[in-house]
């Protein structure tokens, strides 16, 4: 078989495309996180804390000097993104969760007994009698 026939083959048999549908609903779950965090959940977490935009803490280490940038180590970006990460993980988790727990209902659902069980179970039931 050839390299090319293979690779037509993965790619028609639908991996190549779920995986590319999951990774763009990934990356607009991503920015749904990104703004809940940014834009719901700092402002009122700051006001509570005292006013602080975690966005805009930071740390010079090393002041601009004529043509050069500052050094900044903008420490509030991270705890941002550490936020986003919990806040994805979490909703990731539920998601999973419920996932699992409706299999779980499918998988126990009592099937009902084929005719030939019905009647081995009477046979059984006869016999201890």
């Amino acid at each position: 078989m050839s390299l090319m026939k293979e690779f037509r083959e993965f790619a028609v048999k639908g991996n190549v495309a779920d995986m590319a549908i999951g990774i763009i609903i990934g990356s607009a779950f991503g920015k749904i996180a990104t703004s809940l965090v940014n834009d719901v959940i700092m402002p009122p977490l700051g006001l509570l804390i005292g006013g602080i935009d975690f966005s805009q803490k930071a740390v010079t280490l090393k002041a601009a000097a004529g043509g050069a940038p500052a050094v900044v180590l903008k420490y509030g970006v991270f705890i941002n993104s550490i936020v986003d990460f919990t806040l994805v993980a979490l909703a990731m988790f539920l998601v999973i969760k419920g996932m699992n727990a409706l299999r779980k209902k499918e998988a126990t659902a009592p099937v009902a007994p084929t005719t030939s069980e019905k009647l081995l179970t009477e046979i059984r039931d006869l016999l201890k009698k």
